[in-house]
């Protein structure tokens, strides 16, 4: 089979493409034979190095396929099932195995490839829609890089809601996409001052929440648009890492609240893992919510890829294909 490492970290160059062996499950574990791998920015950090892992490893925290076999007591799942999965490294790969407590079943008459660019991202969106900031009727909030594939899907949810939103794109062909997702207003950051438009749009009474996965070049600004006692959601770092600061900040800026979540910390029960995927993938299944797929790759260009994703050249989900 093939595989993409990464032997020492840095740039895209660093996604080797090589032979191994195909895996065997242990109990509790599913083989699966990868239809779809989601590529993330979480990748990206695990490739530079900003988040911890072992060398040698590789990459891909989310995909869809069918089981070819599984391991000493798993009894939900059989092989021939058609599967999804997300927040376990290591889908860049023709095979791979995972706990069974990770898979969801895919839907019927959903597409393998579809399943696959909807598990992290579209958990995201749900998580931070429904859990982090709760979003309901008559809320203002603002989604950075909203025509990507997590703000797109934010976007949709959040409009589910009742919510009023406000986006940010970097083009005006992105500004599109965030508008065709039903985003109320955006603003294309690149020419216009989103601090400024977004104050605009709320009398200058701000947004109750910012949903924020660009950092550093935006979470500081974001600050000066919330309404007293609403909330920052830093849930990415596209731009980079937000700088250290002095959190009495959040209190001159109006008693704000910060929070710094992650998938892992919302699926932490098998229960809270199945409404979350079950939601996503009912969504998709039944035309709610709409997925976008930007590219596809094969798996030996898994270097492509990433050059493409952080040089912001995408808006939606790409998927490498083995």
């Amino acid at each position: 089979m093939k595989i993409i490492k990464v032997l020492q970290h840095g740039g895209p160059e660093q996604l080797q493409y090589l032979d191994a062996e195909v895996p065997s499950p242990g109990p509790g574990q599913a083989l699966i034979k990868i239809a779809a791998a989601g590529v993330n920015f979480i990748d990206v950090y695990f490739r530079t190095g900003l988040y911890k892992a072992d060398l040698p490893f590789t990459p891909g925290n989310e995909a869809a396929g069918v089981i070819e076999a599984v391991g000493e007591g798993v009894t939900d799942f059989a092989p021939g099932d058609r599967v999804a999965y997300a927040m376990f490294r290591g889908s860049y790969a023709d095979y791979t195995v995972v706990p069974v407590t990770q898979l969801v079943k895919v839907p019927e008459g959903l597409e393998l490839e579809t399943a696959a660019a909807a598990m992290l991202q579209g958990m995201t969106a749900h998580y931070l829609s429904h859990s982090s900031f709760p979003l309901k009727a008559g809320d203002k909030c603002l989604v950075h890089a909203a025509a990507g594939g997590a703000g797109r899907l934010l976007v949709q949810m959040a409009k589910m809601l009742g919510a009023t939103v406000y986006g940010t794109a970097g083009s005006d062909e992105k500004a599109e996409i965030a508008k065709s997702a039903g985003a109320d207003e955006v603003i294309v950051y690149t020419c216009e001052d989103f601090v400024a438009r977004v104050k605009e749009f709320t009398g200058g009474k701000g947004v109750d929440v910012v949903y924020d996965s660009v950092g550093q070049s935006t979470f500081l600004k974001g600050l000066d648009l919330i309404r007293p006692r609403g909330m920052m959601v830093l849930f990415g770092q596209s731009s980079g890492p937000v700088a250290p600061f002095d959190p009495t900040i959040l209190n001159g800026k109006g008693s704000l609240f910060l929070t710094r979540p992650s998938l892992a910390h919302h699926c932490l029960t098998p229960q809270e893992l199945a409404w979350r995927a079950g939601d996503v993938l009912g969504w998709i299944a039944s035309g709610k919510l709409e997925l976008r797929i930007d590219k596809t790759y094969p798996l030996g260009e898994a270097f492509q890829a990433h050059t493409d994703l952080e040089g912001r050249k995408t808006a939606g989900k790409l998927l490498l294909l083995p």
